[in-house]
């Protein structure tokens, strides 16, 4: 039987770190606030106790279906002793610092290598149909799905007949086939030549001979090039800085002459907080970094380069959640 966690006794203070630190030493045998607390215990079982909201979870857990290994909650006095013994025993720069020597320093090369080997097989099985996946990729696989279809709903109030469009970031091409089947002219490109080999793979599976097949290309943001007239981001902002986010949107930006559509993990204080819980427990699939950033941010950079919001939308799943701007030109309105 696993030892009880006393955490939720008597309000602990900072002089009881020592106490934490041993506590979370052992944590993968504790239990916290009387939930068991084994590798893969679901985040929704401390949503429940600590009342979370479940939208603010994704920072928590990774793609394999729950914590990197294991459930910690944050609340009242013994909860915020247990998270400053924790942040001492944990040094999520460093593990990244270590990550970016193994390509030489170059982050762009870890996320690349990331989906190209294990978080491409992981990944292309959420975005999949096949039923191999558990409750959490499944709940994540549904949120991309709202945001995809967020997206179509607002490209599709207009004919998409031989209309370009580029899908900057394209995956596995849960955006791209679609918007071929409507007849639009797609580029599509993603950092990972596995994802885009696989989404050419389901483009000729999906697609009828009188459907322009999109042109697939391995390339990652800053190096697309040429003139269209939607340029669609999803997810994708999540794998840059906000230093480097801000260039990537003023980039987008000149490549659309009437519309820009882009998806971020919002910057709020919660996911924020969350977040940096979960990366004190770093399990397989969080092998890149992940930002977070303010809508303001990110208007303030389509308003730099002559755009203004005109559509907003907002996912929220259990365990995915995604900001949705439209931008068009200034000029237009």
């Amino acid at each position: 039987m696993a030892a009880a966690c006393n955490c939720n006794a008597a309000p602990l203070t900072l002089q009881a770190g020592a106490r934490c630190r041993q506590q979370v030493t052992s944590f993968k045998q504790s239990s916290v606030f009387g939930l068991p607390c084994f590798p893969r215990t679901r985040i929704a079982l401390v949503n429940q106790r600590i009342g979370t909201p479940a939208a603010m979870t994704f920072a928590l857990m990774d793609a394999n279906g729950g914590l990197s290994d294991v459930s910690l909650a944050v609340a009242s006095g013994g909860g915020i002793a247990l998270l400053a013994a924790a942040l001492s025993l944990a040094d999520p720069e460093k593990r990244r610092q270590q990550q970016a020597a193994e390509t030489g320093g170059d982050e762009k090369a870890v996320v690349r290598n990331y989906f190209n080997t294990s978080g491409f097989e992981r990944w292309k099985r959420i975005y999949g149909e096949q039923d191999d996946v558990n409750s959490v990729q499944l709940d994540i696989r549904q949120g991309h799905a709202q945001t995809v279809e967020k997206t179509l709903e607002i490209l599709n109030q207009s004919s998409l007949k031989n209309v370009t469009i580029c899908d900057a970031g394209c995956g596995t091409g849960s955006l791209s086939i679609p918007l071929a089947m409507a007849g639009a002219q797609v580029y599509a490109s993603d950092i990972s030549s596995a994802m885009v080999d696989e989404a050419a793979k389901r483009a000729s599976q999906a697609l009828k001979e009188n459907q322009p097949e999109p042109k697939f290309e391995a390339r990652d943001l800053e190096s697309i090039t040429g003139r269209y007239d939607t340029v669609c981001c999803l997810d994708v902002l999540i794998h840059y800085p906000q230093e480097k986010a801000g260039a990537m949107v003023t980039h987008l930006a000149s490549l659309a002459e009437k519309r820009l559509i882009l998806s971020f993990a919002p910057k709020t204080l919660w996911y924020s907080v969350l977040k940096r819980i979960g990366e004190l427990f770093p399990g397989p699939s969080k092998a890149t970094r992940a930002y977070l950033h303010a809508e303001e941010d990110v208007e303030r950079a389509l308003n730099a380069a002559g755009w203004v919001v005109r559509k907003r939308e907002m996912t929220a799943t259990k365990f995915y959640f995604s900001r949705l701007l439209e931008a068009v030109p200034a000029r237009s309105q």
